[in-house]
């Protein structure tokens, strides 16, 4: 059934954003330690590193994983590509809250409005469309549809690659911000409570 929970566990740092997964495991960045680190799919710590915004005041956001390096980007605006160290392979202005990758493309969407934006590995916009949900932040891909959080509803939503939503379901909880998909579950990080989930789509 759609966002049932398939499991969760408390996240290691508060506050948790973004999310993606690597293939094996996961990867969250905490807002409130400013850093991005590595779990299995039980919570437990790999690894960690400070976040490119560590000790700037600003805080880390979105994450996505391009099958070799992570992608972040944080509130000031600006999209950092990472080596699975920490270590900035490049960076560009972009006003992204959440971040995913398609496989050839990533895919911003801003907090509070403004349109979801398709780009390349470059920072160039190829397209965008506007939000079809007014509170969505936590975006993710799946082989063909993108999916988002809507952060203050408490929902759920698969789109289209033109922004149109395919079907909506509930969270489980409300504030969902970061978002991934794992092949056959979604992942979504909850910043009211500090968990992550697993949930079926």
């Amino acid at each position: 059934m759609s966002g049932e929970i398939i499991k969760s566990f408390a996240a290691p740092y508060s506050y948790p954003t973004g999310l993606t997964f690597d293939g094996k495991c996961l990867w969250v960045a905490s807002y409130d330690s400013k850093k991005i680190y590595q779990i299995d799919l039980d919570g437990k710590p790999i690894k960690e590193f400070n976040a490119p915004t560590y000790g700037t005041g600003a805080g880390p956001v979105g994450l996505a994983f391009d099958g070799k390096h992570l992608w972040h980007n944080d509130d000031i605006p600006k999209i950092y590509q990472l080596d699975l160290d920490g270590k900035i392979i490049k960076s560009f202005a972009g006003g992204a809250f959440g971040i995913g990758f398609d496989g050839k493309y990533l895919w911003s969407v801003p907090y509070g409005g403004g349109n979801i934006n398709q780009l390349g590995l470059d920072g160039k916009i190829i397209k965008g469309f506007a939000n079809p949900v007014s509170t969505g932040i936590g975006i993710t891909h799946d082989g063909k549809y993108l999916w988002i959080t809507g952060i203050f509803d408490g929902k759920i939503y698969q789109i289209d690659l033109d922004g149109k939503i395919v079907k909506g379901f509930a969270a489980p909880t409300s504030a969902a911000e970061g978002l991934t998909f794992d092949g056959k579950y979604l992942w979504y990080a909850n910043d009211y409570d500090n968990k992550i989930y697993q949930i079926a789509i």
